[in-house]
């Protein structure tokens, strides 16, 4: 038998936990605490507004990674948010996966409360109910990796996220998976540089599926994205969005090298 992926590993564990949290909560209860959650603020909106003039930047709020463990002791959400938002970040990610990621429920709605950005709540979802919870926490926009789960799973997760006003983020890593993804209705598109099998990184992956991309896809570049010029060539290739974690997450000051990052962008074209 050949071992699991680390996406495999994460689903395994994520399934049950998603098992184990529906049940201590009921749907009806998870749906009031969505309900009585703060008003949703407009991701997609916020991304692509920034990306016209200058770049859409989602920046992470990540701890850890299964491939690189521990990334930054020093970890404050709402004092990285802060950080974040005055480096000209337009949106947040926040990193919710506890036993891989070291991330928590707790780091979202703490970081949201500081700054008036839009939150993506990063972590992996295969039931509607998760999604009422993403809401409940406060988040904005949800991901669905196209790696992890089927054509009608991201189907059933995107029509959630729209009936809580929900922005939902769609990504993908290769050429059937864009293709799935392109089926599906939600405009953001995430084009992951890293495999999640193997957590390898290549910027080719996004030099590759931005070619082939539905022209009325906003597209964001996610991982292994370091410099300025990483950033233009992405933008060259028509991805002016971006999520980093990382390379930010590991500076001593976030809002400068935030601001260094997004200084100089490629100017679009009109």
């Amino acid at each position: 038998m050949s071992t699991p992926t680390i996406l495999e590993r994460i689903k395994a564990y994520k399934l049950e936990d998603v098992a184990a949290r529906k049940a201590e909560r009921s749907q009806a209860d998870i749906e009031d605490a969505a309900r009585a959650a703060p008003p949703v603020r407009p991701f997609g909106d916020t991304l692509q507004k920034a990306s016209i003039e200058g770049y859409g930047l989602i920046a992470e709020i990540k701890k850890a990674s299964p491939s690189k463990g521990l990334i930054r002791a020093d970890f404050d959400p709402p004092a990285l948010a802060r950080a974040y938002s005055e480096g000209g970040a337009a949106c947040l990610s926040i990193l919710t996966d506890g036993p891989s990621f070291q991330g928590d429920d707790a780091y979202l709605v703490a970081a949201r409360a500081e700054v008036d950005l839009p939150v993506l709540r990063k972590d992996f979802l295969y039931d509607p109910w998760q999604v009422a919870e993403s809401r409940s926490l406060g988040a904005d926009c949800i991901l669905i990796i196209m790696a992890s789960v089927s054509d009608p799973q991201a189907a059933e997760l995107e029509a959630a996220a729209t009936e809580w006003g929900m922005d939902a983020l769609i990504e993908v890593h290769n050429v059937e998976e864009l293709d799935r993804a392109s089926r599906l209705k939600s405009r953001l598109l995430g084009i992951n540089n890293r495999d999640l099998n193997t957590f390898v990184t290549d910027l080719q992956v996004t030099r590759t599926l931005a070619r082939r991309a539905p022209e009325d896809r906003l597209l964001v570049s996610e991982s292994g994205l370091n410099t300025p010029d990483d950033l233009a060539d992405m933008a060259r290739h028509g991805a002016r969005c971006f999520l980093i974690g990382e390379s930010l997450m590991r500076q001593d000051d976030v809002a400068t090298a935030t601001r260094a990052l997004l200084s100089n962008p490629l100017v679009a074209n009109r």
